[in-house]
């Protein structure tokens, strides 16, 4: 029976609806207003207090709700959030955890064989040595030797009959030994691995990564977990090019299924040299793909000889036939997704091919894993991050986009680096000094192919590319630190003349720079605007822009900025083998994704790397930034180095530009010179930040006043407590370098500024990067107002005085912007006075919590 309601009785429901609701501090809401809250929400999560009045005139079914009570509901819906996004967080990582439990207790397996068969051998050769008699003429101890050496290894290369290539049962067979020596090498003891050092396991770390002690030729092993499945592993780590930087190509010749429903390839692969003082490298290798009977996947790879099918004639020109012994991938799946890998890589590069000077980059194994193993492991995190949304988008572009630029840039450099042939590269005569080799390219198509118009004017116009390199050995200079130089300190070894004349040429018309002269004029500040930057940040994407002005009206090229598309990487010291390189190309203010790229740079490679021990942590790039990008300075360097630090490493500088053929020998002598101007430069900040000249200094000058990092660190940490009476950082000692690194990994923003009239940013920990999305060179030209809306500015010159008169002031939640224009909120910020020890204010402290990109 349907029950009428009087007007007046439902009155009196409503008001006693309300005063229950007053009462309980409840509402128990119908699924049609929480259908419009949720529609907000997704809109907005913290709607101010005018947006919640809006939202109830908006909507009628609200009108019997307080606004307060709408405030409660969009609280509790933002922990709600918080928490289903903690449960996640949580769960995903309790399965990194239970994954990388069972990697790290198969590798404690592996390990106590391991340690059992060399405590078996060292007792059996005790007992060999103590029962072999005195006489000098036997020959017992070969015995010895040969016999400890047949019980370590575990799994011995059985004599094989020689197979045609054409014979498919004979290249299954080869296969499936290779598959037996790979298994081996990656889950069993038939190389002696060393833990490399600086890398430790854990649910998000590299993985665990191991290199070769005392065996034939040099390898290195990797163990990690990727959020990625199998089958999607094996693809990207099958496209070796999209991954190695040294892998010039990769041919697969041909394909044969086998009966087990995995598949033969054979391969040719050219990789290319790291210098100008060796010979590229190729290889003719059998790569096998099959699956196991616990459902793993394997891809192994091994060389293929004359005896095992493999081609009979010399390897091509100006390159050494290279072998790769069993090597590959153990892809297993793991519960709840994603996969746990195994990676094995064992090459013998013909190290006495080189110079003696050199043979340390073919016979390290810890820069074949740092250039290869780490690598493939870096590559499939760094997809897996992007492919699940946790890497943010940048200037606009997809993730992938800029890996491509990232590809372009290394491979354009190695090309000009090596010169090849085939690429259409020439020796030019050279002018009586051999210190710069000149190349050129009269048909640069191939390397400018991604940009149609500038191949077709030089094809229609006649003209092309030119390249000057050298290579040159530098003794006691640290890469990381000389390459992170050279990149934030432009104007101590660039011409801006040349780089005028390099980024017309090539972004406005291959002809539109007649000539260029050596003090073509005068440049402003560079000004560094990321891009990217992989996982580890071990690489950095940029774009460079050179402000220009003052040239003189009489030169064709007029007051201009100037924008580079560059990549840095290996400015990590406790990478231990790694190379650090400067690559970059110039580009012009449209930056398309077709752009030409002409690169040019640097790459330090160290020769003897360390063994023992990762270089001592140095805190370069925050008191650079702490002085106004005062670089590395002498007393930096010499308190950090080692009074043991001995490193050699060897320097490749190539420069490309354009020519006209009527201008082809002008512009060669130019290039000439330049480089060498820019090698003499190079010297001269690498005797300057040696370890092994004390005393010697840089000539950067630094604003009166500036404090190192340490010592801004403590006053940040002493002013918050003098304020609050709370510690910012808790830490047991007042050590200066535990106090930095605190600050440095505080998780939420903390950065400061000046107390000029346009206050600047002159200090940010790495959170305050990250939300910034700058880095420490570019942080000193962002002012503070840029990066506050106008609510948060206004609260702010509101709260000022109080900061000012109280020395603190807690801001409410806001939004505010990054550099490159995202919005980012906060729950709360807290603005506080830095002071020295003159108790003088020195700048203004900010700490953003709980921040996020909107």
């Amino acid at each position: 029976m349907a029950m009428v309601v009087s007007g007046k009785e439902a009155g009196k429901g409503q008001q006693a609806a309300a005063a229950g609701m007053d009462a309980g501090k409840y509402v128990r809401y119908t699924p049609e207003q929480v259908e419009a809250l949720e529609r907000v929400y997704t809109e907005c999560p913290k709607p101010s207090s005018l947006r919640r009045q809006q939202l109830i005139r908006e909507c009628p079914i609200l009108s019997n709700i307080e606004p307060k009570q709408i405030k409660v509901w969009f609280q509790n819906r933002r922990c709600r959030e918080k928490q289903r996004k903690e449960a996640s967080r949580l769960q995903t990582v309790n399965r990194k955890l239970t994954a990388m439990n069972k990697l790290l207790m198969e590798e404690n397996d592996r390990l106590q064989k391991q340690v059992s068969q060399l405590v078996y051998e060292n007792g059996y050769m005790r007992q060999q040595l103590h029962n072999a008699p005195v006489a000098t003429n036997d020959t017992s101890c070969e015995s010895v030797v040969t016999s400890g050496q047949h019980h370590h290894q575990q799994n011995p290369t059985p004599q094989r009959p020689q197979k045609d290539a054409n014979n498919p049962a004979g290249l299954l067979a080869i296969a499936e030994e290779t598959l037996a020596e790979f298994l081996s090498k990656a889950t069993g003891t038939a190389v002696d691995w060393v833990q490399m050092v600086g890398m430790k396991p854990g649910p998000d770390s590299i993985g665990i990564i191991a290199v070769s002690h005392n065996c034939s030729g040099v390898a290195a092993r990797a163990c990690g977990l990727v959020s990625l499945e199998p089958t999607k592993v094996a693809d990207i780590l099958k496209d070796r090019p999209s991954w190695y930087c040294d892998c010039r190509c990769l041919d697969v010749l041909t394909v044969i299924p086998t009966g087990n429903g995995g598949n033969i390839e054979l391969i040719y692969m050219q990789t290319y040299a790291p210098t100008t003082l060796a010979a590229a490298r190729d290889f003719w290798t059998l790569r096998y793909t099959t699956g196991l009977e616990d459902g793993s996947l394997v891809i192994c790879e091994r060389s293929l000889t004359p005896v095992t099918g493999g081609p009979a004639g010399p390897p091509a020109p100006n390159f050494v036939r290279a072998e790769m012994l069993s090597s590959g991938y153990l892809i297993r799946p793991c519960e709840g997704g994603g996969s746990m890998i195994h990676i094995v890589d064992h090459v013998d590069l013909d190290a006495w091919s080189v110079p003696e000077v050199l043979r340390p980059l073919y016979e390290s194994p810890k820069i074949l894993a740092q250039k290869m193993t780490v690598a493939a492991l870096r590559h499939l995190k760094q997809i897996a991050q992007e492919t699940s949304g946790e890497v943010p988008y940048g200037s606009g572009r997809r993730p992938a986009v800029l890996r491509t630029f990232s590809q372009r840039l290394s491979r354009g450099f190695n090309d000009a680096v090596n010169g090849f042939v085939d690429d259409g590269w020439s020796l030019l005569g050279s002018d009586g000094v051999e210190d710069v080799t000149v190349a050129i390219n009269s048909s640069p198509n191939k390397i400018l192919s991604s940009h149609a118009n500038t191949s077709a004017v030089f094809s229609t116009l006649g003209g092309g590319v030119l390249c000057a390199k050298a290579s040159m050995l530098l003794q006691n200079v640290p890469p990381a630190i000389l390459v992170q130089f050279l990149r934030e300190h432009r104007s101590e070894w660039a011409d801006c003349g040349v780089d005028a004349y390099s980024a017309a040429s090539l972004t406005a018309n291959p002809y539109a720079v007649p000539a260029v002269r050596a003090s073509g004029g005068f440049l402003g500040s560079q000004v560094i605007l990321p891009l990217a930057h992989t996982m580890e940040h071990e690489e950095f994407l940029e774009v460079i822009r050179l402000e220009g002005h003052g040239f003189n009206q009489d030169d064709v090229i007029l007051s201009r900025d100037m924008y580079f598309l560059q990549l840095c990487s290996g400015v990590d010291e406790n990478a231990v083998g790694a190379c650090a390189q400067l690559v970059f190309a110039p580009i012009d203010e449209s930056f398309a994704d077709d752009v030409p790229l002409l690169p040019s740079g640097f790459r330090v490679t160290p020769l003897d790397p360390k063994t023992d021990s990762p270089a001592a942590t140095r805190t370069l790039d925050l008191a650079s930034t702490l002085e106004i990008g005062s670089g590395v300075t002498a007393r930096a360097v010499n308190e950090t180095a080692s009074s043991t630090y001995n490193l050699r490493s060897v320097l490749t500088i190539a420069f490309q530009f354009t020519y006209e053929n009527h201008l082809r020998d002008s512009v060669a002598e130019m290039a000439r010179q330049y480089v060498r101007s820019v090698v003499a430069s190079v010297q001269r900040v690498a005797m300057a930040i040696a370890p092994s000249r004390p005393g010697s200094q840089i000539g950067v000058k630094h604003p009166p006043g500036s404090p190192e990092a340490h010592t801004l660190a403590r006053w940040i940490s002493g002013s918050y407590r003098a304020h609050t009476g709370v510690d910012l950082l808790r830490v047991d000692s007042q050590a200066s370098d535990l106090l930095l690194k605190l600050l440095w990994h505080h998780s939420d923003a903390i950065m400061c500024c000046s107390l000029k009239a346009s206050p600047v940013l002159t200090f940010s920990n790495q959170a305050g990067l990250d939300m910034l999305e700058t880095t420490l060179i570019a942080l000193q030209d962002i002012a503070l107002e840029k990066i506050l809306d106008d609510s948060a500015r206004k609260v702010l010159c509101s709260e000022f005085p109080k900061i000012m008169q109280q020395g603190l002031a807690y801001l409410p939640a806001g939004i505010c912007l990054s550099s490159m224009g995202r919005p980012v909120s906060y729950e709360q910020a807290v603005a506080w006075k830095v002071l020295n020890e003159e108790d003088t204010t020195h700048c203004l402290a900010f700490m953003f919590v709980n921040w996020s990109f909107v």
